[in-house]
């Protein structure tokens, strides 16, 4: 009898092994199969996020290569623009005739801003950038709100669709020079070529009247058009050690370096703070593609670029170079890009405004001290 109890029991525990065997293969398979699935799915949207990458690269350089892109008011609009869903920069128009003399502001106007230029304000402020800071020229836009948050005279020389690097097309040149960027606006600012590079556009006007030698903050926002183009490197040197066969000044981070240098030796009292790029999301029509942290158009997402700025700014923050770290403390992110964000780019008036005052709160700072 005890030998037959044995014998059952050995068989009983035979039969849980075998069982627990089955149950082991039979979620290994399952789990198997859902990683084909996920893998699957993963390499699809893969496959579709790398298309629609190429159709945006496509359209851009077929923008580039149309002997020009004009606006609603037929004038050119910069070659290097690549932004989202681009808006034709806010231009001061040139009268055509007499007859829109007539159109001219009254009198009572004309005193109002009179007596408003002869306000007494705390500084003077001059903005290079994008349309992030020239497609809203009003009151709701970011560069009024810097100019009420701290009663500070404000120049804005942004010129939408621009970048802060030469496109590889573009000369360095100043007989030869054609950018409107921000290396022209320095290379304008300090007379090394005419304003009329940028006829047209409220920078001429700026660059014929400002005495820049007054300035006490030159304010540097550029980025997303650089990473947008996907001919821009961040920087000449790579994570590998490898170095780009490119002059610095046709990467992000060198031109910001150059412009900065310049800005400090013409303009050694002046501070400077330097913007990173924002927050963005990226569509194609309705369709999502990616963010400022996973989409790659050839010289890594665009957090690679907000760091880079930063990385330059510290390098002179002994000369009173200050650094706003937009992309991630600027209050934009995945979780609010719906209601700072018109179109995943560009911001909308709530989104301008937080902005905005994160600039005027690091330049009070600074200015203030005491308070």
């Amino acid at each position: 009898m005890k030998n037959v109890r044995r014998s059952r029991q050995g068989v009983n525990t035979l039969l849980v092994i075998l069982i627990g065997f089955c149950i082991l293969a039979i979620i290994e398979i399952l789990y198997g199969q859902a990683r084909i699935r996920v893998e699957r799915d993963r390499l699809a949207l893969e496959e579709q996020n790398s298309r629609t990458v190429q159709e945006l690269k496509e359209e851009w350089q077929r923008l580039q290569s149309e002997a020009s892109v004009t606006t609603a008011h037929g004038e050119q609009q910069p070659a290097g623009s690549a932004e989202t869903s681009v808006q034709a920069p806010a231009k001061v128009m040139e009268k055509a005739d007499s007859s829109q003399e007539a159109q001219e502001p009254e009198p009572a106007a004309k005193e109002t801003k009179a007596q408003e230029d002869e306000r007494d304000y705390s500084m003077q402020i001059v903005i290079m950038g994008d349309s992030i800071m020239d497609g809203d020229r009003t009151e709701s836009g970011a560069a009024d709100i810097i100019s009420e948050q701290l009663n500070a005279k404000v120049y804005n020389m942004s010129i939408g669709g621009t970048t802060a690097a030469l496109l590889p097309n573009e000369s360095y040149d100043v007989n030869k020079w054609t950018s409107w960027g921000l290396l022209g606006i320095v290379n304008a600012i300090q007379g090394n070529i005419s304003p009329d590079v940028f006829k047209g556009f409220a920078a001429e006007e700026i660059l014929k009247t400002c005495d820049f030698s007054k300035t006490d903050y030159f304010i540097i926002e550029y980025g997303v058009n650089d990473f947008l183009t996907g001919k821009i490197p961040n920087s000449r040197y790579l994570e590998n050690g490898d170095t780009l066969p490119v002059e610095s000044v046709y990467t992000y981070t060198g031109a910001m370096e150059d412009a900065i240098g310049r800005l400090k030796s013409s303009f050694p009292d002046a501070q400077i703070l330097v913007i990173s790029p924002h927050y963005c999301q990226i569509f194609s029509g309705q369709t999502f593609i990616g963010d400022g942290y996973s989409l790659d158009y050839g010289h890594g997402p665009l957090i690679h670029f907000a760091r880079g700025a930063g990385y330059v700014a510290d390098l002179h923050k002994e000369e009173g170079v200050l650094f706003f770290n937009a992309f991630e403390a600027s209050g934009i992110d995945a979780e609010t890009a719906d209601k700072y964000l018109a179109d995943g780019v560009h911001m909308t008036p709530q989104g301008a405004r937080i902005y905005a005052e994160k600039i005027a709160s690091i330049i009070r700072r600074d200015y203030w001290p005491e308070e």
